[in-house]
């Protein structure tokens, strides 16, 4: 699985996914024969409308493992999380609408962590230190 976040000046952009029902950052899992930077690249586009080259996709910051939860409850998940520089005074062009509820900017002091991927905060705490 690759997640990537978008983030912009303490602020993260988080989807409300419809399966997992919890706020998560975009992502997806990785195909036969793809690599997962390549993962980050298909699913921007696909889930955000987003379009990058896969030279802008640096090396994962954090990895994960996780047992799922919501309608497709009981797999693991191993996660590489890429960070990508968003701007979030921009309107998104659109959004998968039949995976997401809604996306949303969250500072970080807000993200519903109670209804998030279990190492989130783990994940913030390591974003604010290598903003500081």
């Amino acid at each position: 699985m690759s997640y990537f976040a978008l983030v912009d000046d303490g602020h993260i952009l988080l989807v409300d996914h419809r399966n997992a029902r919890l706020w998560l950052p975009s992502g997806g899992h990785v195909e036969l024969g793809e690599s997962p930077r390549r993962t980050v690249v298909r699913e921007l586009q696909e889930e955000l409308g987003l379009i990058i080259d896969e030279a802008q996709v640096g090396p994962p910051r954090f990895l994960t493992c996780t047992t799922t939860v919501g309608l497709t409850a009981g797999h693991q998940d191993v996660s590489l999380w890429y960070l990508l520089r968003g701007d979030r005074h921009a309107p998104l062009s659109r959004f998968d609408a039949g995976e997401f509820e809604s996306v949303r900017w969250f500072a970080f002091d807000e993200v519903p962590l109670t209804r998030s991927d279990p190492h989130m905060g783990r994940f913030l705490g390591k974003l604010r230190a290598s903003i500081d």
